[in-house]
């Protein structure tokens, strides 16, 4: 399974490749930026599951989650986002603008491999 990781942080965007690695998951793709993931995706058709930030700059998380739920090759795709915003308000947005599932940083390995779990059908 293919996984695009969309985050401004290279820190953050390492701690989560390494996590999911872990898990198994050893096909993973990295963007900085929604622009940056759009170009990556288009390249890779065949991503499966994407992880993405909210906050970052050239396109912040919620309009990528909005533009590839326009796409015709990425609408159906399963969106996890991983943010630091967590106010019940936030979730709720994000929810309503198509991601699948909602991870609030700090999290746990653990967590990431519930979330994945859930949105992909299998633990």
């Amino acid at each position: 399974m293919k996984i695009l990781v969309v985050d401004d942080s290279s820190t953050m965007r390492r701690i989560i490749i390494n996590t999911l690695n872990k898990l198994g998951y050893k096909d993973v793709l990295e963007a900085s930026n929604g622009l940056e993931a759009l170009a990556v995706l288009k390249e890779n058709p065949d991503v499966s599951l994407i992880l993405t930030d909210w906050n970052m700059p050239e396109m912040d998380g919620l309009t990528f989650v909005q533009t590839l739920r326009k796409s015709k090759t990425f609408g159906k795709v399963p969106i996890i986002m991983i943010t630091t915003m967590g106010a019940k308000e936030d979730i709720v947005k994000a929810l309503k603008a198509g991601v699948n599932n909602y991870i609030v940083k700090p999290f746990t390995p653990q967590i990431l491999k519930e979330k994945i779990a859930q949105v992909i059908g299998s633990s």
